[in-house]
């Protein structure tokens, strides 16, 4: 059975995002993106925000490993690993990313929930 259009486009947004090439998510995001953020009270609103926000990761090394992305035409649902790293501080979590797209495969709303949020809010500060 082939993948799911929307699922090839994650995987390509998360290799993108993996080798910081923000211009793979600039294309696999709408204008007007709902980004909520793991422990955040209020989304990032708007693709520009959203890249205004992204500056904000300089400073770390994040790297992500896929293990599985479920896509239909309106939703797509990402299983990740994720190691992020700031000079002599490390923290690896696990995360589930939930996408809403629109008929285009762009991501309109993201959601993402965590094993351990606390410990993400603590280290990105």
């Amino acid at each position: 059975m082939e993948e799911h259009p929307n699922a090839i486009r994650y995987r390509e947004m998360s290799a993108a995002m993996n080798a910081g090439d923000m211009s793979g998510l600039d294309q696999a995001i709408a204008d007007d993106v709902v980004w909520w953020e793991i422990g955040a009270a209020t989304p990032v609103r708007g693709k520009q925000a959203l890249m205004e926000r992204m500056q904000v990761f300089a400073d770390y090394n994040i790297a992500g490993e896929l293990h599985d992305v479920v896509a239909n035409d309106d939703h797509l649902i990402a299983l990740m690993s994720v190691t992020a790293t700031k000079g002599d501080s490390s923290l690896s979590y696990r995360t589930a990313e939930i996408h809403h797209v629109n008929e285009s495969g762009q991501v309109t709303e993201r959601w993402a929930f965590s094993d351990d949020t606390q410990a993400i809010i603590d280290f990105f500060g």
